[in-house]
């Protein structure tokens, strides 16, 4: 299955017959060709999404719509379309989607039209429950995790105790359903379900670059908290620990698809030490006997840890920086392809009209131009020259000469006018004025 289909074909004519721009880039990013959708689409459809003319709705709908088709190509693109949007497009599409009640209803989504639509399908079931939870992740906290400020003074890193350990698990959440795609890397064997990998991929990375940072805040705060908030807190660390490691064979399925090993942060885990630590704090809260451990000793642990995690942390932000870098590069070529496509055009249009220029509009050029050398009304002198005679092509009204008379100020030729006067002025008026 290869090229758009004729239905693809027919749909976008129909977009193009109504009128509705959004609707024909909706369908075009989501034709029957088994690829990824393409950039100018997704780019256009970005650019929707900041216009305030825009109804965000209808083009949610628009996809929509696409899922309900029977191919997985276009129900897969579909949902990889509206991932892009929720990644790279204006707020108000992720907040519109936070707001319906439902979105995708996939889970029982099946192409039997061909055997790779049945394994496709499976993937498709997957990506549309992260994506359900992508959503409601925004509608439960009112930010996406992976667009979030980080760092020391960022979000995670100075929420509250009480917020922490309520936001943590929604985390966890939207990061259990990204690594639930769990494909490998013979599976990811044509460019559809390669690009959803990929938007996965970035996804993931700054996902749990933002779980890292909550974690860290988590540990700085643990000995401080009250019995119940550490059993919780020390039950979000083992999960912590837990989703690390299926984080790291994610990014090993990436680096064996080709993923530049410079775009896989280091995953290192705190040691082992801190763990037993938080699980003594927690039962000397309990009342339970347990190996007496100095403060100095604790302390010791906790640095170690929250700096093993930090180091973590900077790689996240070097990735970042090395996207943000990469995505100016081809901005900056897209803008200077543009300039010298502008360029060109106006050449070929300035040498278009320089061509097409009509004879008598030349000579209209050049009377104006050498008006303040030569006396149109001065005997001319005898010349052995080819050079045109002014005076005769001006005022000799033959037939041949019609085109020239008609692109000069009109005269009158009545029998009443005659060569002098204040006519001889009016004429001159028009010729040596600046507005001619």
């Amino acid at each position: 299955m290869s090229g758009q289909s004729i239905t693809d074909r027919i749909t976008a004519a129909q977009h193009s017959v109504t009128g509705s721009a959004v609707a024909k880039a909706v369908c075009k990013a989501t034709t029957h060709e088994v690829m990824g959708p393409k950039k100018k689409h997704l780019d256009y459809l970005i650019q929707c999404t900041n216009e305030m003319n825009v109804n965000i709705p209808q083009l949610a709908d628009t996809l929509f719509e696409r899922t309900a088709n029977s191919s997985w190509v276009v129900v897969f693109k579909a949902l990889i379309t509206t991932h892009h949007l929720m990644m790279y497009g204006n707020e108000r599409f992720i907040q519109y989607l936070a707001s319906r009640n439902t979105l995708f209803n996939l889970n029982n989504y099946l192409d039997k039209s061909a055997m790779q639509g049945y394994d496709m399908s499976t993937f498709i079931r997957r990506y549309s429950r992260y994506l359900n939870e992508k959503a409601l992740s925004y509608r439960l906290v009112a930010v996406d995790f992976t667009k979030m400020k980080r760092g020391i003074d960022g979000v995670m890193r100075t929420m509250n105790t009480e917020k922490l350990l309520k936001t943590l698990p929604i985390i966890q959440n939207q990061l259990d359903a990204l690594l639930d795609f769990d494909a490998n890397p013979n599976e990811l064997t044509n460019g559809v379900i390669n690009a959803a990998f990929m938007l996965l991929f970035k996804d993931s990375i700054r996902l749990f670059a933002a779980y890292n940072e909550g974690i860290i805040n988590l540990l700085e705060k643990y000995f401080d908290m009250k019995k119940n908030q550490c059993k919780e807190g020390l039950d979000i660390y083992k999960k912590f620990l837990a989703r690390m490691t299926k984080l790291s064979e994610f990014l090993k399925v990436a680096e064996q698809v080709g993923i530049d090993q410079g775009d896989i942060p280091d995953l290192t885990q705190a040691p082992s030490s801190l763990l037993e630590a938080l699980e003594q704090h927690l039962a000397s809260l309990e009342g339970k006997k347990t190996k007496e451990v100095s403060a100095a000793s604790r302390a010791s642990t906790l640095s170690s840890a929250v700096s093993t995690l930090a180091n973590t942390g900077m790689s996240f932000t070097k990735m970042d920086e090395r996207e943000k870098q990469q995505a100016l590069e081809e901005e900056q070529a897209r803008l200077q392809a543009l300039k010298e496509q502008r360029l060109r055009e106006i050449s070929v249009v300035s040498n278009s009209t320089s061509t097409s220029a009509s004879p008598s509009t030349l000579s209209g050029k050049s009377v104006n131009t050498n008006a303040a050398a030569v006396d149109l009304f001065a005997t001319p002198a005898p010349t052995t020259n080819s050079m045109p005679n002014l005076s005769t092509d001006l005022f000799d009204l033959q037939p041949a000469f019609v085109p020239t008379v008609q692109s000069t100020p009109a005269i009158a030729t009545s029998a009443g006018s005659a060569w002098g006067g204040k006519f001889t002025a009016v004429v001159k008026q028009n010729i040596y004025s600046p507005w001619n």
